[in-house]
């Protein structure tokens, strides 16, 4: 990628879209271009292909969705699915249109089946039933690899897909009602610690295992890919090993200061038993996670703080 490119990236203000952002701008990249909500609305498909044949970019990263953990999922699932496939095909579209023959999109782990051997190799996909409860976030990331898989097949364009594992850094969603695990446990045990709490209810049983990478090492790898020209199938993005809920409770509460017990709510939903990406293809291509689990839970703890303040 030449350095006076233009490079769009949609979903700036999110996790993923400001660390593409941060890790673009590290790199020199001058022309990054970005757009708020307010400044340019992706669910409105006219507007996004007046902003894309205007501006004309090099290259996209299409980090813009509707996100949000278990419960969100649950509850919004009709907007989980309208909102991201709308988000998708607008963005992806235009971009055909307007001749924009390079874009990454950014899925997610969950399209893969809820009983797929582990780890979860790309090749798995729609082999099996996805977890009911964020089902259609799920339909709506296979429908954005399938559609831009479409569009290389059709158009010759190079439109690629990595997957991410689940996701952590700076600019979380620390939500109670819509954030996912690791936020919502840096959120809860830093208050629990304000308060002098005996103890910490973790939802489910702690026995499901997942995988986290920080956000900043997904847009490392993000960029390396559209550096090195790959123009291959989907892309897992993980660190390859994972760790109990139970395990990362006890690091996250190590790391915020939280002296009190950990309690297990097992009324609450465990979702996938396990979610382990098999990361071959991507260190394949000579890429791999540097962020250790704790180091990254401090970095998003501070982060956290920062934004309390």
């Amino acid at each position: 990628m030449d350095k006076q490119a233009k490079i769009f990236v949609a979903g700036h203000r999110g996790m993923v879209g400001s660390a593409i952002v941060r890790r673009l701008e590290q790199a020199g990249y001058t022309q990054v271009l970005t757009r708020s909500r307010q400044e340019l609305d992706l669910l409105n498909q006219q507007a996004v292909h007046d902003f894309m044949h205007a501006e004309k970019p090099n290259y996209l990263f299409i980090a813009a969705a509707k996100v949000g953990g278990i419960q969100a999922n649950n509850v919004y699932r009709a907007d989980f699915l309208y909102q991201n496939l709308v988000i998708e095909a607008n963005l992806i579209h235009a971009a055909h249109t307007a001749g924009v023959q390079r874009l990454m999109f950014l899925g997610s782990s969950c399209i893969y089946p809820k009983l797929a051997p582990q780890p979860l190799k790309e090749d798995c996909l729609l082999t099996g039933p996805l977890e009911p409860t964020n089902e259609p976030y799920a339909i709506a990331k296979i429908a954005g690899i399938k559609l831009c898989e479409a569009y290389n097949h059709q158009y010759g364009r190079q439109y690629i897909s990595v997957m991410p594992t689940n996701l952590y850094g700076p600019n979380d969603n620390y939500d109670l009602n819509n954030s996912h695990v690791l936020p919502a446990l840096i959120r809860k045990a830093h208050e629990a610690k304000l308060r002098g709490d005996q103890s910490l209810v973790v939802w489910g049983t702690g026995t499901p295992m997942r995988e986290f990478l920080y956000a900043d090492d997904l847009a490392d790898a993000c960029v390396y890919l559209m550096e090195q020209g790959y123009d291959g199938p989907l892309v897992n993005v993980g660190t390859g090993t994972d760790v109990t809920i139970r395990e990362l409770a006890e690091t996250v509460v190590k790391v915020v200061g939280f002296e009190g017990d950990l309690s297990f709510d097992s009324s609450k939903p465990d979702g996938t038993p396990r979610k382990l990406m098999d990361v071959s293809r991507l260190t394949g291509l000579g890429w791999q996670a540097r962020t250790g689990l704790e180091e990254g839970i401090a970095l998003a703890y501070q982060d956290f703080l920062r934004r309390q303040g």
